[in-house]
């Protein structure tokens, strides 16, 4: 990754770019493409320098520096009516039917689940939230129902051992604030209240169990964030862990002081192996992103590229001691060099470069 340059903000290395930054445009005044017969025009007066076009591997990346911790917070609040009798302790992980936080020391319980828990489930009820209940019941091994969107007299009883089993009265119905449903087991963040507050506040913050690296990335570097996308993270002791982004998400970002309000990519990634994160958590890492490579290429530096008076571009052949403008196609753009192709473009030809 040499010729690397800085660009913005700390912490980026960009080492690809994405779009053309052509020098010397007004150098091409006069100068037309090749001729119908692919001949072009020749001149005599050499360049102030030069480069060759070279065959090699060009690959668009860049670095950003991410943020290893646990992901986003998102907030738990309390639901119905009492007091707030015990909470987890912060860094503990809360499992599939365990107590998230009591009320009047009575549990409130982590299911998992996309829908939130937002009415009062009993016997009759149908929905695909009657189904999720269901669901978290047969994990927690419970038996002897169907598991549909019905909320059948079978349901009701094994909702019945739920409740025998958590010390709560056996009505054979649900609260809708007796349970709480997040994606997976839980990590607590932090407690929001303190035991002997009413319930019906901000509990505490909670965030995935499994470490991962965070990285907020700019509009106009889009093409970096594809979900499924390879990457390495660097980590402070120096080992490189290959991952991918797990999850892309548009963030706003509020205005701050003079700054205004920012639109970014937030980019979730998590490692190949499972346990490379194990033991880490809140510090800075280095995340290398490569959104295109290509092999056995031609390439010239970004800066040998002409703008032409017809449209697109060209560069300056040096051969003979004559120059003469070819049109090329231009392909990657990548550490400071672009591919290009056409007529009378090979490897080891000599082009101009601005002086």
């Amino acid at each position: 990754m040499s010729d690397r340059r800085r660009r913005g903000r700390a912490g980026r290395v960009v080492f690809g770019v994405a779009a053309v930054a052509v020098a010397g445009a007004a150098a091409v005044a006069g100068f037309g493409l090749p001729d119908r017969d692919g001949s072009a025009a020749t001149h005599s007066a050499p360049p102030p320098k030069t480069a060759k076009v070279t065959r090699q591997t060009l690959v668009d990346g860049q670095n950003e520096d991410g943020q290893l911790g646990h992901g986003d917070a998102r907030t738990l609040t309390g639901r119905g009516q009492g007091t707030l009798t015990e909470l987890p302790a912060v860094g503990a992980t809360v499992q599939r039917g365990q107590a998230i936080y009591r009320v009047d020391n009575a549990p409130v319980v982590l299911l998992f689940g996309a829908l939130p828990s937002y009415r009062n489930l009993t016997t009759g009820d149908e929905g695909p939230d009657v189904r999720q209940l269901e669901e978290n019941l047969a994990a927690l091994g419970y038996t002897g129902f169907t598991v549909d969107e019905k909320y059948s007299a079978s349901t009701a009883a094994a909702v019945r051992k739920w409740q025998g089993d958590l010390g709560l009265t056996k009505t054979g119905s649900v609260e809708s604030g007796r349970v709480f449903y997040a994606a997976g087991p839980v990590r607590v963040g932090e407690h929001k209240s303190e035991v002997g507050d009413p319930a019906g506040t901000a509990v505490l913050t909670y965030t995935n169990t499994a470490p991962v690296v965070t990285v907020d990335l700019d509009v106009a570097d889009a093409r970096l964030a594809k979900t499924g996308s390879a990457v390495t993270v660097k980590l402070p002791d120096g080992r490189s862990v290959p991952a991918k982004i797990a999850l892309v998400q548009t963030v706003i970002q509020p205005a701050s002081g003079n700054g205004p309000a920012a639109t970014k990519y937030r980019a979730t990634i998590g490692p190949d192996d499972p346990k490379a994160f194990d033991g880490l958590d809140q510090m800075t890492v280095t995340v290398g992103f490569t959104a295109g490579k290509k092999e056995n290429v031609l390439a010239v530096p970004v800066q040998a590229l002409l703008a032409l008076a017809e449209g697109g571009y060209g560069v300056q052949v040096v051969e003979n001691g004559a120059t003469r403008v070819v049109a090329v196609e231009l392909g990657l753009f990548a550490s400071g060099k672009v591919e290009v192709s056409g007529d009378g473009i090979a490897d080891g030809t000599v082009v101009g470069m601005p002086g």
